[in-house]
């Protein structure tokens, strides 16, 4: 069993004019093995900065709280170590890595987490039969890393990072957006089946519910001003699509 576990989280970031802007303000959430958490809120919220904060993006400061990863302190460990450690973060907006293919990324990044290289034979037919099932053409692991990707290749390729990386917890930030109905259930789909045999803990950051018809959540988090307002189950995730946020918004603004 693993157990991500976040508590009173505060962090900054520094804006363009040099100023320190409070983004997170006090955070509480833990993710365990198996399970799908979903983090919906307006824009502006801070629900990337916590998935970035996780992932330990330089930009932001944590200012107060922990992130402690089966008992060991994330905020220690520098980037690649949280990643060997067993955290994957799929991005809103993946980078382009121009003059690096996506064969040697993926076999580098598979060496780094598992701490040796996977054996060419057994390697070759790992990745092929991932990029099948999440239909991706082969031609794909010639070029590089994202360039001239559209945004449902680039999405499909996160997935794929997923699946043959094996993290014991699995962060998606937005992995719904941008992508069209066939994009989306290919992807969910990836998303479900690293979950079923890694038992990987999910940490879903999204505005709508339409992923969470295919990637069904255990809990539901409303996250308004840097911080975890309201939590329920997956009929909060129902109330939101109906309503908004409007409800939670109002409350926060009134301290209510």
């Amino acid at each position: 069993m693993t157990t991500l576990e976040i508590k009173d989280l505060h962090a900054e970031v520094t804006t363009p004019e040099g100023e320190q802007k409070k983004i997170l303000n006090g955070v509480d959430l833990t993710v365990k093995s198996g399970e799908t958490h979903a983090i919906m809120g307006p824009n502006g919220s801070g629900k990337s900065t916590l998935s970035y904060v996780i992932a330990g993006h330089p930009k932001y400061t944590v200012t107060q709280g922990t992130i402690t990863l089966d008992g060991e302190d994330v905020l220690a460990m520098s980037v690649d170590e949280r990643a060997r450690a067993g955290l994957f973060l799929a991005m809103q907006y993946p980078v382009e890595v121009p003059g690096v293919s996506m064969s040697n990324f993926l076999r580098t990044a598979a060496t780094a987490v598992r701490g040796e290289a996977p054996k060419l034979r057994t390697w070759v037919k790992e990745v092929k039969e991932s990029m099948n099932e999440l239909e991706i053409d082969s031609a794909f692991a010639d070029r590089s890393v994202n360039e001239g990707f559209s945004g449902g290749e680039k999405k499909r390729h996160e997935v794929l990072q997923l699946g043959l990386l094996k993290p014991k917890i699995a962060i998606l930030d937005e992995t719904d957006s941008g992508l069209d109905v066939d994009a989306l259930r290919i992807v969910s789909e990836g998303v479900n089946r690293y979950k079923e045999r890694e038992d990987g803990g999910i940490l879903l950051i999204t505005h709508y519910t339409r992923i969470l018809r295919y990637i069904k959540p255990d809990f539901v988090h409303v996250f308004v001003g840097g911080k975890i307002v309201a939590e329920g189950g997956a009929e909060l995730a129902e109330e939101l699509d109906a309503n908004g946020y409007v409800r939670f918004t109002q409350n926060a603004a009134t301290g209510a």
